[in-house]
């Protein structure tokens, strides 16, 4: 028999569970202890944020035959059932494989029938793929559902989801999780599992995970997989020191390595392209930088070194070539064009090298102006132009 995920064997059973939705649990928990549930939700957010795991929650303390403190027991009959999935009180629709309206009249006219619970709860995950049609039928239903009835509307995209079944719908919005409570999410289910990896793995599961608890534990089951070796983990700061020291080879050379362990040239950049607006939050906004609280500082430092608008040109110029490599018969080509752009000012554009020849000074300058010995360094050690780097002995 196969062994059960992490994101699965640790899914939150009750709203105190549920780690970085303060708000949400709060709310919704206020709302079943006073009896005054609504009758309609819309639950949007990043995917692997906890909206199904919310909606099963809720389906639970609705039903829950001990309700306490607002909170589900998760151990009556009913509770059991949800958490089995059987129970005859939960209904759960994938608007991604049923979006028609063949499939929304069909469970409309379900929600009519009686049920063995207080409520009978309807889940529609991804309703932001319902067709124009099945929409249209939902609506009806929500503006005047049965008493019994609680809908449950879980998507990634809010702003595709129609006007009027969103102004029909209390909407809750989750958010990825700070990468504090994520770090020390990781660690308990490392130490409750029983999984003995170092620091450095649980970092890099972090760092793959940009904030979804439920991508965090899939990484983490990967690297357990591997016995903790990060070793086949993308090296991002090659190719940032590589722009640092304006240097195409190392560029290159780390490209070629990613894409030697397997990794996709688009999955690559995007990835880079992550990194990089880590970077520039770093400088503009560090409370929003998803990486451990001890890296935060290290690529502060290196973004400082680049400056803001070699980040800002350096993101564009990769998220546009990202778009183009979806037509591209081989975009590895086009990320290692772009890699050389941007660390070389003789393959760009001219206002682009202009631009970056500027910044570079300006870094200068500046610190200088600050004493930097570095800044020092770097205005009195003489570099070969056609590489960038600096000549040894100058």
């Amino acid at each position: 028999m196969a062994t059960q995920s992490l994101y699965r064997r640790y899914r939150p059973r009750r709203f105190g569970e549920l780690k970085g939705q303060d708000h949400v649990v709060k709310a919704l928990r206020e709302a079943v202890r006073e009896g005054r549930e609504g009758q309609a939700y819309l639950f949007s957010g990043p995917r692997g944020t906890g909206k199904t795991t919310t909606a099963r929650i809720l389906a639970k303390v609705l039903n829950c035959e001990n309700v306490v403190d607002g909170e589900p027991c998760c151990e009556c009959e009913s509770c059991l059932a949800v958490e089995r999935g059987t129970s005859y009180d939960v209904h759960e629709l994938d608007a991604a494989s049923n979006r028609g309206i063949d499939a929304m009249r069909d469970l409309i006219e379900r929600t009519s029938l009686g049920t063995a619970g207080r409520h009978k709860v309807y889940i529609l995950d991804e309703a932001h793929m319902l067709t124009k049609e099945a929409a249209g039928a939902l609506l009806k239903t929500l503006e005047e559902p049965p008493p019994h009835v609680v809908f449950v509307l879980a998507t990634t995209d809010p702003q595709k989801v129609i006007d009027t079944i969103r102004s029909r719908t209390q909407h809750l919005q989750f958010h990825l999780l700070a990468n504090d409570t994520m770090a020390e999410h990781v660690r308990w289910v490392a130490d409750d599992a029983g999984l003995d990896l170092p620091q450095a793995a649980l970092d890099a599961a972090l760092v793959q995970g940009g904030g979804s608890a439920r991508d965090t534990l899939s990484a983490l089951e990967l690297l357990v997989s591997t016995g903790g070796d990060v070793d086949d983990v993308v090296d991002l700061d090659e190719v940032f020191l590589a722009l640092i020291e304006r240097d195409p080879g190392r560029a290159l050379t780390a490209m070629g390595h990613a894409v030697s362990l397997g990794r996709d040239p688009r999955a690559v950049t995007e990835a880079l392209v992550r990194h990089l607006r880590n970077a520039f939050l770093s400088l503009m906004a560090p409370e929003l930088v998803m990486l451990p609280s001890d890296q935060v500082d290290a690529i502060a430092v290196r973004a400082g070194e680049l400056g803001p608008a070699v980040l800002v040109r350096a993101i564009e110029l990769l998220g546009t070539t990202m778009v183009e490599m979806r037509l591209s018969p081989d975009p590895r080509i086009l990320a290692e064009v772009a890699l050389v752009q941007l660390t070389s000012d003789e393959a760009g554009t001219d206002v682009d090298a202009l631009l970056a020849r500027i910044e570079r000074l300006e870094n200068t300058v500046k610190q200088l102006r600050d004493g930097s010995p570095q800044g020092a360094a770097a205005a009195h050690t003489p570099k070969d132009p056609t590489t960038g780097r600096a000549v040894l002995g100058g």
